[in-house]
C-alpha cells in the first residue's frame, strides 16, 4: 500500500540537506489515530504493523480494499483488481495510465478469507521507490476485525524486512507509507470519496500560479 498497500509505494523520500546520504523520513505519528505495535520477531526480523478505526462496517471496507469501484474512491484514480488466490492489484496514480503500464502498481493476492483478511506480495513498484528490487520480499497483511455500531478496525501487517540499508530505507519508507495509506481510508468514510478530476485541477492550478510567480 501512500494511498494504498499502495500507497504504499508513493510514500515521500525525502533526502536531508545536511547529510545527503542519509535518508530522512516524514514521522508517521503525524497521523493521530493511527496505532503502531509493530515488533521484532526472534530472529530479528522486523514487523511493521499499523492500525486505525474507521467509521464503516467491515463489508464497507472489504469493499473498499477489494474492488475496483472501491479502490478507486480513496486509493488511485486508476484500479483494477481480480478477487482470486494469485488475482491481481493493478493501479496508478497517473489519472492517464492504462492497465499494463510499466510504471503501474501489482500487488499478487497470496491468500484471503472473505470480508476477514487478505495477504498481498508486490510484484511491480514504481521506479522511484528506493530499492524496489527488495520489496517482492515483504508480505502485507490486511485483517478487518468488526467493532460493532459501524465501526472496524483495520490492522497492516508486514513482514520480510531483513537486516541492511536496503530494508531499513523500505521500512522507514512503509511505516510512514502505510500510516497514510489507513489514514486516507479513514478520511474516505469521514467525509466520502475523493473527486480525482477536482484534485487534478486543483493541482494545475496551483502548478501555473507557481509559473506566473517564478516569472515575476
Amino acid at each position: 500500500m501512500k494511498r494504498l498497500i499502495l500507497a504504499l509505494v508513493s510514500a515521500a523520500f525525502l533526502t536531508s540537506a545536511a547529510h545527503a546520504a542519509e535518508p530522512t523520513f516524514p514521522d508517521w505519528r503525524q497521523f493521530r489515530d493511527v496505532a503502531n505495535s509493530s515488533y521484532a520477531e526472534p530472529d530479528g526480523d522486523r514487523v511493521l504493523q499499523l492500525s486505525i478505526v474507521v467509521k464503516a462496517t467491515p463489508a464497507e471496507v472489504w469493499r473498499a480494499f477489494t474492488t475496483g469501484e472501491g479502490y478507486r474512491e480513496w486509493v488511485a484514480p486508476v484500479a483494477q483488481i481480480d478477487l482470486a488466490v494469485d488475482g491481481m492489484i493493478e493501479a496508478s496514480y497517473n489519472a492517464g495510465a492504462k492497465m499494463g503500464d510499466p510504471d503501474n502498481i501489482k500487488n499478487r493476492i497470496v491468500a484471503y478469507v472473505p470480508g476477514r483478511m487478505f495477504s498481498i506480495r508486490n510484484v511491480q513498484a514504481p521506479k522511484q521507490l528506493p530499492y524496489r528490487e527488495l520489496f517482492p520480499q515483504i508480505s502485507t497483511t490486511i485483517e478487518l476485525e468488526d467493532l460493532g455500531q459501524g465501526r472496524t478496525r483495520v490492522m497492516l501487517t508486514a513482514v520480510g524486512y531483513g537486516e541492511g540499508v536496503g530494508f531499513d530505507t523500505l521500512y522507514r519508507h512503509f511505516e510512514w507509507g502505510n500510516a497514510y495509506t489507513l489514514n486516507a481510508l479513514k478520511t474516505r468514510f469521514d467525509t466520502g470519496p475523493i473527486d480525482w478530476a477536482a484534485l487534478e485541477a486543483k493541482r494545475k492550478a496551483a502548478a501555473a500560479t507557481a509559473v506566473v510567480q517564478g516569472g515575476n
